[in-house]
């Protein structure tokens, strides 16, 4: 176990190192404002060889409305890390051991090997015996499905709200063992994280459209001045699957060229039914109250108004969409369930002889966590899928002047055909749903490429203008 110098002085403290580092962070939620910093858990890794300091700090920025804890785990060293300079936070002053270089520790292979051997072997962290916060230890949970020894590591760049750290794997005796990917989750909040805890069923379930889940850390934490831990989730481990490309790309070669992608989508649409059955039979289903209904039509309603907000020629058709989104209250809705919750070609990948494979079951990440985890609405990912076959023929036409209209309209009935083969044919009633979603869907689009990229905004006008057409259509024809 490792030795901690209690009465060690440190100049600068751990809290001012990592506030002055933290602002230029990614994930890092208070852009523009200083961190204020408060300890509030953490725990310690133990290097084998007694040389690396590993301490995971759960720090409250309480700058922040509301306020929000971070996860910041950090590597002590008596030298500099070679090729580490990028995550080098800083160096402190340590009154027993001298100059100490600190640390990002995902970048750091000890901690990487540690915190692999931690969540693969189910074992316990060490006590960080800190004077402020909470001190309860972690504890990680394998699945059994993946084991092995790390041999190297290194971190993805370019994520936003985690750090993953790729580790190639070998067996305990010494033989080949399959790659794993490990996601810290930066914001750490109560409750279980959905990505954890679907992908996990659906591994369990013997799924094969996902990436084996091989385990995760959970810890505890006090933000609320010793009257109340808060649990969840900090890290999850799975299988990773290098060298393929996701469903956008592959989507986006396809539309540019005309290559017929229907038969693609198909199957699409049916590895979504097949983890939407999964989901079902693991996870469970209940029926839509009408709290559950109201709730939905009226997030659905304020998503236009701030869209007619922002796009004023929206404002026009208002009292159309009212009555489209209203009508989805007298419909006969199917079961609510767990689902995927942020569905786009994005978060599928092309694995050779495999298939489509989904990944990061998130959710929406802007939506709280304990709404992330309510069930929902199957419809609302095959919505998302839609819309996304959509966005891919409005890029080719933006990037590369192609006209992939028909492209898109074959894609999304191909889609809808290979969902309906696994899960039964789709009614009017859940086909109207799938609509309104759509629908609610561009609408959020529209706010953002406004916003964000108001040359590609044409894409989700368009896509409103046609759902609400194709609902005067029907009003029309049932009259």
């Amino acid at each position: 176990m490792a030795v901690i110098h209690h009465d060690a002085r440190l100049v600068p403290s751990k809290i001012e190192l990592v506030t002055g580092w933290v602002e230029s962070q990614r994930w890092y939620g208070g852009k523009g404002s200083t961190p204020a910093l408060r300890r509030v858990g953490g725990f310690r890794l133990e290097d084998p060889d007694g040389e690396v300091g590993m301490e995971t700090l759960l720090l409250l920025d309480e700058a922040a409305r509301p306020p929000v804890v971070y996860q910041v785990p950090l590597t002590y060293r008596g030298a500099p890390l070679e090729g580490a300079e990028r995550a080098l936070l800083g160096t402190m002053a340590h009154s027993v051991l001298g100059t100490r270089w600190v640390y990002d520790a995902p970048h750091d292979p000890v901690y990487a090997r540690a915190l692999v051997e931690t969540v693969l072997g189910s074992r316990e962290t060490d006590d960080a015996e800190a004077s402020v916060g909470a001190n309860e230890i972690a504890r990680g949970h394998s699945t059994g499905r993946l084991d092995g020894v790390v041999a190297d590591s290194f971190v993805l760049t370019g994520e936003q709200s985690n750090t993953s750290v790729i580790c190639r794997m070998r067996a305990r005796d010494g033989g080949a063992a399959p790659p794993v990917i490990v996601k810290l989750f930066r914001t750490v909040q109560s409750g279980e994280n959905p990505d954890v805890a679907v992908q996990t069923a659906l591994t369990e379930a013997g799924s094969t459209r996902v990436p084996t889940s091989a385990g995760h850390l959970w810890a505890a934490w006090d933000a609320s001045h010793g009257h109340r831990l808060e649990h969840g989730h900090l890290a999850f481990a799975q299988e990773f699957i290098p060298g393929v490309e996701d469903a956008w790309r592959v989507a986006l070669v396809a539309a540019a060229a005309g290559t017929d992608f229907t038969a693609r989508a198909r199957d699409l649409g049916a590895a979504t039914a097949e983890i939407h059955r999964d989901l079902a039979s693991w996870l469970g289903s209940g029926p839509a109250g009408v709290e559950a209904r109201e709730r939905l039509v009226a997030e659905l309603e304020g998503r236009y108004a701030a869209a007619a907000l922002t796009v004023p020629e929206l404002a026009s058709r208002r009292a159309e969409s009212r009555a489209a989104l209203r009508g989805i209250l007298e419909l006969e809705w199917p079961p609510l369930q767990r689902i995927h919750g942020d569905y786009h070609l994005g978060q599928v990948l092309d694995v050779p002889g495999r298939g489509w494979v989904v990944i990061d079951f998130e959710g929406e990440p802007l939506r709280p966590l304990a709404d992330r985890n309510q069930p929902d609405l199957p419809e609302r990912d095959i919505a998302g899928m839609l819309r996304s076959f959509d966005y891919a023929a409005g890029s080719v036409r933006l990037t590369d002047g192609v006209d992939a209209t028909g492209w898109a309209t074959a894609c999304r009935d191909g889609f809808l055909a290979g969902y309906a083969s696994i899960a039964g044919p789709l009614d009017g009633a859940r086909l109207a749903l799938v609509r309104a979603l759509e629908l609610d869907k561009a609408l959020y689009e529209v706010v953002y490429e406004a916003r964000n990229r108001p040359t590609w905004l044409p894409i989700p006008l368009m896509a409103v203008r046609r759902l609400l057409d194709d609902r005067l259509l029907e009003d029309k024809e049932r009259s």
